[in-house]
């Protein structure tokens, strides 16, 4: 027993004086003369470069756009009633069908209006030939004046009855009164139909109007005539270009909004109105205008800077004056110039006059092959993994070996 626990009781004592021995004289090889352990002496340790990923400030064109969600209305859209009361002998239309502008859509039964109609008629040619009979008889002042003057009066009237008779009997005809879409009947053949009893729903498809807000503060930007691209939850890939036609004069005082109305054609038939659409409106482009990534820029108080890299590995901050923003890029308006190389993902680890790595991001926003970590969409987990934290961790190491022992 006592062979066996003398042995134990000396590695138990060993391990940590070998352990402060190896640190001892680690401190010594890396301090060098004068200098501390991993301090500022002549032959310190050097923190190895940061790993970050960089883009390049790229010129280009740029869309200042608004986007926003808003709702599909027909150009043109009624509902089809009957001026007169009278039963509905036919509805001659395909329901949900394009039918053309005076198209047949309901027939109303006609016989009592075509027999006003050839009442009127013959009083009309009464009328006319007793006008005609006292005109030749005062030609030969034969008759008074008042005479003609009556008969005259009497046909006018006559005439007016036709008119009035053969409107009534074109009334019993309900035709559409533009190109367009029908809907469903809303009454059958056969049923009664009152005067202003609807009859079906017709509404013009062939343009759309879109209707959508924007804020007022971009009533002194927006125009007629301003492009807009709209697409649907329904066909999200299919966008379709059109222009602004009516901007409200009145802002909403709710709101605080503009009402603006754009058109957009709709060859495919496929938008309907009713449904919701997501519009774009290009309110200015221009063809030069320096971007860099949005996530390469950073707030630091009321400033927006970006890390540049300079020739020889450093970074140093730089104040931007930005622009148009958009979701993945922001322009930059005084700060930088096209082709400087910034930092697009890891920032948060430098300072001024800090050494990186730069690391190119590739298509999809991956970090380069060979760089530090498999990093994904922007690239910070790859710098994160390469950096002064794995150093760390790697010095770390023999606490966890001393973890293992205990």
């Amino acid at each position: 027993m006592i062979r066996r626990f003398f042995p134990r009781r000396l590695v138990g004592v060993a391990i940590p004086v070998l352990v402060v021995a190896a640190l001892a004289g680690c401190g010594k090889k890396e301090g060098g003369p004068g200098g501390a352990p991993g301090g500022g002496g002549g032959g310190g340790f050097t923190p190895p470069p940061t790993p970050v990923e960089v883009a390049k400030a790229e010129v280009g064109p740029l869309s200042d756009r608004f986007e926003t969600v808003g709702s599909l209305d027909a150009t043109e859209r009624i509902t089809v009633v009957s001026e007169i009361d009278g039963a509905i002998q036919s509805l001659p239309f395909q329901e949900g069908a394009e039918v053309a502008r005076g198209t047949l859509l309901a027939k109303l039964d006609d016989r009592e209006r075509r027999a006003d109609l050839a009442r009127a008629e013959a009083v009309r040619d009464q009328r006319k030939t007793a006008w005609e009979r006292v005109k030749r008889v005062v030609e030969q002042n034969a008759g008074a004046p008042q005479d003609l003057d009556d008969a005259a009066a009497a046909l006018a009237v006559a005439e007016a009855d036709v008119v009035v008779a053969r409107t009534r009997l074109d009334k019993t005809r309900i035709v559409a009164p533009f190109d367009g879409m029908v809907g469903p009947r809303a009454v059958s053949p056969g049923a009664f139909a009152r005067a202003g009893q609807e009859i079906a729903e017709l509404a013009r498809v062939s343009e759309i109007e879109v209707h959508f807000s924007m804020p007022e503060r971009y009533a002194g930007r927006l125009h007629r005539g301003e492009r807009v691209t709209v697409s649907t939850p329904a066909f999200p890939n299919e966008k379709v270009e059109g222009t602004v036609e009516v901007v409200d004069p009145i802002v909403d005082r709710n709101t605080r909004n503009l009402g603006v109305i754009a058109k957009v054609p709709n060859t495919q038939r496929h938008l309907r109105p009713g449904m919701s659409a997501n519009v774009a409106v290009d309110l200015s482009t221009r063809e030069a205008a320096i971007t860099v990534p949005a996530e390469a820029v950073f707030a630091q108080g009321d400033q927006f800077l970006v890390y540049v890299v300079q020739d020889d590995g450093t970074v140093m901050t730089r104040p931007l004056q930005l622009g148009v923003r958009l979701a993945d890029k922001v322009e930059v308006r005084e700060g930088l110039t096209a082709g400087e190389t910034v930092v697009r993902a890891g920032h948060q680890k430098l300072y001024p006059g800090a050494k990186v790595m730069p690391i190119t991001s590739q298509p999809g926003g991956a970090p380069g092959a060979g760089g530090p970590g498999a990093g994904g969409p922007g690239g910070e987990a790859g710098g994160d993994a390469g950096g002064p934290a794995a150093g760390t961790d790697g010095g770390d190491a023999p606490a966890a070996s001393e973890g293992g022992s205990a």
